[in-house]
């Protein structure tokens, strides 16, 4: 009621007589008047706005507080999150780095293993070369008769009887040392005269040991034997002298056999 008094009693002395009509002055007036038995309480008014405003400042001041509080866990929890992500950071490096050291670690085992299997091809491939041996004869069945001839001639000894490591050919005749150790041949002739019967063991070409005879009439049988240091790849074999002769049957007169005694 004082607050409506006190609005009325401004409206009429701020406005302008001249934008008021006679009606509305003479309506406010009785408004007035009609308000005037209660008294107006400016002190009553000035409290109750100071009132009002100390209960707006305490808004306020709690909605500082709030604000403040607010900003700070925002900041804490910014913090805090802040942390958790440089944790991360570093549980991520650490795996790195475990998973680097894991890399590392397969691979020295895939190169130990590696290793291990090179090693063990060598001792196969050791123990197979160890394992050398041969011995063969002219022929299989029936008889034979080689020269002679005018110019040194490779025996080719075509029955093998045994072949372990395959190091030597039916083929050709010829003995390839497969690894570097010592070896010994053997080698025996059987002819009939008049022709000389004779073969020279041959490494690579080099004469080595002479097997030789001669009869007259009769058949007449020869022999010899070498140890020898071969590296791999030496050829051995028995070459035919010029002008003699061999004669064979199925009794196997004529072989050539070689074995390897140790490796080197």
């Amino acid at each position: 009621m004082k607050t409506t008094v006190m609005f009325l009693l401004c409206l009429l002395a701020g406005s302008d007589s001249k934008n008021l009509t006679e009606a509305e002055k003479e309506v406010l007036a009785q408004q007035v008047e009609y308000l005037q038995p209660c008294p107006l309480d400016i002190q009553a008014v000035l409290r109750e706005m100071a009132a009002s405003l100390a209960v707006q400042k305490e808004e306020i001041k709690s909605l500082q507080r709030q604000n403040t509080e607010n900003l700070e866990k925002q900041n804490t929890e910014s913090t805090q999150l802040r942390k958790q992500l440089q944790e991360q950071v570093t549980n991520l490096e650490k795996q790195k780095t475990e998973t680097d050291q894991l890399k590392q670690q397969l691979q020295e085992q895939v190169t130990n293993l590696e290793k291990q299997k090179t090693e063990t091809d060598q001792l196969k491939q050791q123990l197979q070369a160890k394992q050398v041996a041969f011995s063969a004869s002219l022929i299989t069945e029936g008889s034979l008769t080689v020269g002679p001839f005018n110019t040194y001639t490779t025996v080719i000894f075509k029955h093998v009887v045994t072949n372990i490591g395959n190091a030597y050919s039916p083929h050709t005749g010829i003995f390839t040392a497969p690894v570097r150790g010592l070896y010994h041949f053997e080698w025996h002739l059987c002819g009939s005269g008049p022709d000389p019967t004779g073969a020279v063991l041959v490494r690579n070409s080099e004469h080595i040991f002479n097997a030789y005879e001669q009869q007259t009439s009769q058949h007449t049988t020869t022999s010899n034997g070498a140890t020898l240091q071969l590296n791999p790849g030496d050829q051995v074999f028995v070459r035919l002298w010029q002008n003699c002769k061999l004669i064979d049957s199925y009794n196997h007169h004529n072989t050539f056999s070689g074995h390897l005694l140790f490796t080197m």
